[in-house]
């Protein structure tokens, strides 16, 4: 087992050396500052699993330092706050900012090291998603402005204890997401129980989510286990109506009875809803109640996909290549940069996910140390058969009237292939009137062979 390290700032030397002994007989490895300053110094030379931060120094104080942290995007570590007594309300309100827990002068020893391995834990992988590692480390990729403002707002409704609406496209890492909101809640150290929707059926709901009495046993259901924790609801707009109309009715009273209970439970967990970006068009057909998203979007936060932050595509590639070299013991090869150029200029229809498959083909099936743009292309070319290309077409050369006829094409095909080749889906994915819709589709000499589920374009067109 490979031993933390840890990162122990304080300007007293009788405290800091006390801490590095107490915690390097327990096996950590410990590295010691004495101001904000060679803080710095020591986060900029060796990466830190934990971070023992006192609030008064000289220079710089602690919440100040945190503070920075936080807003340069660099809080990617636990952080525990060390204060003395008149500070004690200054280091609760340092957990806004991105701590994990605090502790008091003088230190207890227990408390100290009891402290120490909660943060620890909790940074530990908690995640079970497809191809991530964990939702801290997969939260990180990314130095675009676009993610950088996009953690500091996870981080910002982490904090305000409310429900809380993801909207974002299928393979954006939406779970991971709602994972890390979690893990850096106040509630971390309590359950989180993620309910994938399209498993709940009309006749195991109430079970499910309610849990049952019998006479000898209760057994609770997926409120009960995530008390004082975490709800995450996975696909918001699979949810059947009555699950749907359940959990309005819980969120607007309160409290919930299990099946044959008679007594009253309070519901104290957050609840994380996930929907698609189109849960506008789902509520105005009625697949999704009106009540029900009024109750869950106290706070929204909005998903960037990943053609809208195309500049990291190359550090989404290294994460997957390192993941995939360790979880899956595959060969380890290089992305060429014309080879990494290309995929940044891909548009990404399912996001993150196709990213990763396509890393994890290239690793599996080449030779050679580099991948190459050549490889790059077969792979791309695969997806694309039976479409134009969507990135290769020189629009700004042709007249405006062809060239939007192209764009058109391109753009349905590919929307088409993204809703399995069903109109119904496409209509409210693009926001176009169904008939309509067939016209255009017939215009643009799209052929919808509904016996293969599958588009073509009429050929010689």
């Amino acid at each position: 087992m490979i031993a933390a390290n840890v990162l122990v700032v304080d300007d007293e030397l009788d405290i800091r050396e006390l801490i590095q002994e107490i915690l390097s007989d327990e096996g950590y490895n410990v590295t010691t500052a004495s101001s904000a300053k060679e803080a710095r110094a020591a986060r900029a030379s060796q990466d830190f699993d934990l971070i023992l931060l006192d609030i008064w120094m000289p220079d710089t104080d602690g919440i100040t330092l945190l503070k920075e942290w936080s807003d340069n995007d660099q809080l990617n570590t636990s952080v525990v706050m060390m204060s003395g007594h008149g500070t004690v309300d200054t280091a609760i309100e340092s957990t806004h900012l991105g701590a994990s827990n605090f502790v008091e002068k003088p230190l207890s020893i227990a408390k100290l090291l009891r402290t120490v391995e909660e943060a620890l834990t909790e940074k530990k992988p908690q995640l079970n998603y497809p191809g991530m590692n964990n939702a801290a480390s997969f939260v990180s990729i990314g130095h675009s402005d676009l993610l950088k403002t996009f953690r500091k707002e996870l981080r910002r409704v982490a904090s305000v204890d409310s429900a809380i609406m993801l909207i974002g496209e299928a393979g954006t890492g939406r779970s991971a997401f709602a994972r890390y909101i979690h893990d850096i809640s106040l509630r971390a150290v309590n359950p989180c129980v993620e309910i994938v929707s399209a498993l709940l059926t009309t006749t195991n709901t109430e079970e499910q989510l309610l849990g049952k009495e019998g006479k000898d046993a209760i057994e609770p259901g997926f409120i009960e286990e995530a008390q004082e924790g975490t709800i995450i609801i996975n696909g918001l707009a699979d949810l059947n109506i009555r699950a749907q109309q359940l959990f309005h009715n819980i969120l607007e009273n309160g409290e919930y009875k299990r099946i044959n209970g008679n007594l009253s439970l309070q519901i104290k967990s957050r609840v994380i809803a996930i929907v698609d970006e189109n849960y506008i068009n789902d509520m105005q057909d009625g697949k999704l109640k009106r009540e029900l998203i009024s109750n869950l979007s106290i706070q929204t936060i909005r998903i960037p996909p990943l053609r809208d932050h195309a500049e990291d595509v190359p550090d989404f590639i290294k994460f997957y290549v390192d993941l995939f070299v360790e979880q899956e013991q595959l060969i380890f090869r290089r992305f060429s940069i014309a080879a990494q150029n290309r995929l940044r200029n891909y548009p990404w229809p399912d996001n993150l996910r196709e990213l990763k498959n396509i890393v994890r083909r290239l690793l599996l099936e080449g030779r050679n140390e580099d991948v190459s743009l050549e490889e790059v292309e077969i792979q791309l070319s695969m997806k694309e058969a039976s479409m134009e290309s969507f990135v290769k077409q020189d629009l700004l050369s042709l007249p405006l009237r062809e060239a939007r006829e192209k764009f058109e094409r391109a753009y349905l095909q590919q929307q088409l292939i993204l809703c399995d080749g069903k109109v119904g889906l496409l209509a409210k994915r693009v926001g176009v009137e169904r008939t309509h819709l067939y016209r255009k589709l017939k215009a643009l000499n799209i052929n919808l062979d509904t016996k293969n589920n599958s588009i073509t374009k009429i050929s010689g067109v």
